[in-house]
């Protein structure tokens, strides 16, 4: 959990800035929206499905485009 000690001459405005780079390095948003809702394992799996196959796409799309320059 991000935490901050501020001094006197701090401002509002850095401090605010301080405090969202801190959430954005521990991904403290994104895990708060992935467990917004609850997914069912079928989801899940689902998911991760069209992730590998969005990855397995991507590298054969990178192959071609290497090997037409050859």
């Amino acid at each position: 959990m991000p935490g901050m000690i501020l001094s006197s001459r701090d401002s509002f405005d850095d401090a605010y800035r301080k405090f969202k780079r801190q959430c954005d390095r521990n991904l403290i948003v994104t895990e708060v929206r992935a467990r917004q809702y609850f997914e069912t394992p079928t989801e899940i799996r689902k998911k991760l499905k069209i992730a590998n196959r969005k990855k397995i796409l991507k590298k054969l799309y990178m192959l071609r485009r290497y090997e037409s320059r050859l």
